[in-house]
């Protein structure tokens, strides 16, 4: 099992695929065992490295308080461990925050830069999911559906058969009950992301840069990635047909990043 041993950490991570090396970061709660499908793409134009992210699948889960400088300089260890200077880097919903992150500490280590689906925090800040747990799990779960898509009531699933699999999808994994550890990461996770704030570093940003939003997102909506563009210097703003996840629903939207990062 590959790991890299950072910060004070057992950092998990995998390589694979040839082409220009890039650095992928996963979203919230999530692993390279519940993304794989997702990555391989990538990994088909790439040299793509990805990682669990502390707390989170086979890496460890330090004592908290985590902060999202924590999560870039693990990113940044992971490119030192494998001997790379500088990388393309995309992020993914909290994967694109930390990428961010990552982009306004470590300018020079970036060579292209991906942000999908995500915020820059402050005054434009994604949705506070740490606060579902707090609600009765019923009103939790419609809650989660419509966050992930504006459009999803019960009357638009009905008559969209693609979205309705995708809902269903997205119900099932969220009534699975992670391991008591799994949920302490998660915490975490989520307590980091509540203090996301790099509004005012991201003219830090040198490198080309693709902003990638879904118009019915209701975690990062349009409005927070136009945020992004207007402060990064140079970056392309395009938005989508779909929520959170509309580089499922968009058939258009994952060969676009492909393309931009590769170029």
């Amino acid at each position: 099992m590959p790991t890299c041993a950072a910060n004070g950490i057992e950092i998990y991570y995998q390589r694979w695929g040839e082409g220009p090396p890039l650095l992928f970061f996963n979203g919230s709660g999530t692993s390279l065992a519940t993304t794989k499908m997702m990555l391989d793409p990538y990994a088909e134009r790439f040299d793509l490295l990805v990682h669990d992210q502390r707390g989170l699948g086979q890496t460890g889960v330090p004592p908290g308080p985590y902060e999202m400088a924590d999560y870039a300089a693990d990113g940044a260890a992971l490119l030192d461990h494998v001997g790379w200077d500088r990388c393309r880097v995309v992020g993914v919903s909290f994967g694109g925050m930390v990428a961010q992150e990552f982009a306004v500490t470590y300018p020079g280590r970036v060579e292209r830069l991906a942000l999908v689906c995500t915020s820059p925090g402050g005054d434009f800040a994604s949705y506070p999911l740490h606060t579902l747990a707090a609600m009765d799990p019923a009103e939790a779960g419609a809650m989660r559906l419509t966050l992930i898509d504006t459009r999803y009531t019960p009357e638009f699933l009905a008559e969209h058969e693609t979205d309705r699999i995708l809902a269903e999808f997205i119900a099932g994994a969220a009534a699975a009950p992670p391991g008591e550890e799994v949920q302490r990461g998660m915490a975490l996770q989520l307590d980091a992301r509540s203090r996301h704030d790099v509004v005012d570093r991201l003219g830090r940003i040198t490198c080309p840069t693709l902003v990638a939003c879904g118009r019915y997102d209701g975690i990062a909506p349009p409005d927070n990635g136009e945020a992004i563009a207007a402060r990064v210097p140079g970056a392309d703003l395009r938005i989508y047909e779909g929520g959170h996840m509309f580089f499922i629903q968009d058939p258009t939207a994952q060969p676009e990043v492909l393309d931009f990062l590769a170029g």
